[in-house]
Protein backbone atom coordinates (compact mmCIF):
# COMPACT_ATOMS: atom_id res chain seq x y z
CA UNK A 1 0.00 0.00 0.00
CA UNK A 2 2.95 2.56 0.56
CA UNK A 3 4.38 1.86 -2.43
CA UNK A 4 1.46 3.31 -4.53
CA UNK A 5 0.89 6.17 -2.14
CA UNK A 6 4.71 7.11 -3.11
CA UNK A 7 4.25 6.56 -6.80
CA UNK A 8 1.08 8.82 -6.66
CA UNK A 9 2.84 11.76 -4.72
CA UNK A 10 5.66 11.53 -7.40
CA UNK A 11 3.97 11.57 -10.22
CA UNK A 12 2.17 14.96 -8.72
CA UNK A 13 5.81 16.45 -8.04
CA UNK A 14 6.58 15.48 -11.53
CA UNK A 15 3.16 17.35 -13.17
CA UNK A 16 3.86 20.48 -10.71
CA UNK A 17 7.70 20.38 -12.05
CA UNK A 18 6.56 20.57 -15.79
CA UNK A 19 4.25 23.12 -15.23
CA UNK A 20 7.04 25.65 -13.56
CA UNK A 21 8.90 24.70 -16.59
CA UNK A 22 6.04 25.83 -18.73
CA UNK A 23 5.52 28.99 -17.16
CA UNK A 24 9.20 30.13 -16.41
CA UNK A 25 10.58 29.12 -20.03
CA UNK A 26 8.38 27.77 -22.66
CA UNK A 27 5.66 30.22 -22.14
CA UNK A 28 8.10 33.44 -22.29
CA UNK A 29 9.69 32.29 -25.09
CA UNK A 30 6.24 31.91 -27.38
CA UNK A 31 5.80 35.36 -25.81
CA UNK A 32 8.78 37.07 -27.36
CA UNK A 33 8.35 34.79 -31.15
CA UNK A 34 4.62 36.58 -30.96
CA UNK A 35 5.86 39.90 -30.34
CA UNK A 36 8.87 39.78 -32.90
CA UNK A 37 6.29 38.36 -35.43
CA UNK A 38 4.10 41.47 -34.74
CA UNK A 39 6.92 43.71 -34.94
CA UNK A 40 8.22 42.66 -37.99
CA UNK A 41 4.93 41.94 -39.55
CA UNK A 42 3.80 45.77 -38.55
CA UNK A 43 7.33 47.18 -40.50
CA UNK A 44 6.98 49.72 -43.56
CA UNK A 45 9.27 51.41 -45.69
CA UNK A 46 10.16 54.69 -43.22
CA UNK A 47 10.62 53.15 -40.05
CA UNK A 48 13.61 53.24 -37.97
CA UNK A 49 15.18 50.02 -36.95
CA UNK A 50 18.07 48.73 -34.85
CA UNK A 51 19.96 45.35 -36.13
CA UNK A 52 21.44 42.51 -33.72
CA UNK A 53 24.57 44.35 -34.56
CA UNK A 54 23.27 47.36 -33.16
CA UNK A 55 23.23 49.72 -36.22
CA UNK A 56 20.36 51.86 -36.56
CA UNK A 57 19.12 52.85 -39.82
CA UNK A 58 16.15 53.75 -42.09
CA UNK A 59 14.23 50.63 -44.54
CA UNK A 60 13.95 52.02 -47.66
CA UNK A 61 12.85 48.92 -49.40
CA UNK A 62 10.87 45.49 -48.45
CA UNK A 63 10.49 42.24 -49.88
CA UNK A 64 8.36 38.90 -47.92
CA UNK A 65 11.73 38.34 -46.31
CA UNK A 66 14.53 40.82 -47.00
CA UNK A 67 14.57 44.75 -45.91
CA UNK A 68 17.16 47.18 -47.92
CA UNK A 69 18.45 49.50 -44.47
CA UNK A 70 20.11 52.58 -45.13
CA UNK A 71 22.65 53.64 -42.86
CA UNK A 72 23.82 56.94 -41.07
CA UNK A 73 24.07 60.05 -43.12
CA UNK A 74 26.01 59.46 -46.18
CA UNK A 75 22.56 57.95 -47.95
CA UNK A 76 24.98 55.84 -50.24
CA UNK A 77 25.29 52.85 -47.25
CA UNK A 78 22.69 50.41 -48.58
CA UNK A 79 22.49 47.19 -47.37
CA UNK A 80 19.88 44.32 -48.00
CA UNK A 81 19.62 42.00 -44.33
CA UNK A 82 17.37 39.57 -43.31
CA UNK A 83 13.73 40.67 -41.34
CA UNK A 84 14.80 38.49 -38.48
CA UNK A 85 18.18 40.61 -37.87
CA UNK A 86 16.08 43.50 -36.83
CA UNK A 87 15.27 43.51 -33.11
CA UNK A 88 13.73 47.08 -33.00
CA UNK A 89 11.42 49.20 -34.64
CA UNK A 90 10.65 52.99 -34.21
CA UNK A 91 8.00 54.24 -36.58
CA UNK A 92 8.09 58.08 -38.07
CA UNK A 93 5.40 59.40 -35.74
CA UNK A 94 6.75 57.44 -32.27
CA UNK A 95 10.28 59.28 -32.89
CA UNK A 96 8.09 62.96 -33.82
CA UNK A 97 5.87 62.56 -30.29
CA UNK A 98 9.60 62.70 -28.25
Amino acid sequence: MEGSGGLGFTMIWLVVMIGIMYFLMIRPQQKERKRMQTMLGSLEVGDSVVTTSGFYGVVIDMTDEDVIVEFGNNRNCRIPMRKQAIVEVEKPSQAAAQ
